[in-house]
């Protein structure tokens, strides 16, 4: 049966790899991985190096497409409540 490394531990024998202090083979023996498994791990970690620095533009899109999207559903809702007062008065219906 396979065993299951979550990311956590992925990254802890990445970097105990990346700083020297044991082979592949080391790393293997004592975490129970298979050689081609750390070796996927390391150069997923190393390719994927670079957008940790990177800015999170899409987040930020989202907040301010969220923002607008509230300030547009608030509006309608606005004026939802104002024709519905208006067709109360209107009615004579009092709301409960």
């Amino acid at each position: 049966m396979p065993k299951h490394f979550d990311s956590a531990l992925k990254a802890e024998i990445v970097l105990t790899w990346l700083k020297g202090q044991k082979s592949v083979t080391e790393i293997c023996q004592e975490y129970g991985a298979q050689a081609d498994q750390v070796t996927q791990w390391c150069r997923t970690f190393l390719e994927q190096a670079p957008t940790v620095f990177q800015k999170n533009t899409q987040s930020a899109d989202l907040q301010k497409n969220h923002g607008k999207e509230v300030a547009r559903l608030q509006g309608r809702i606005d004026r939802l409540t104002q024709q519905l007062s208006w067709l109360e008065q209107k009615s004579g219906i009092k709301p409960d």
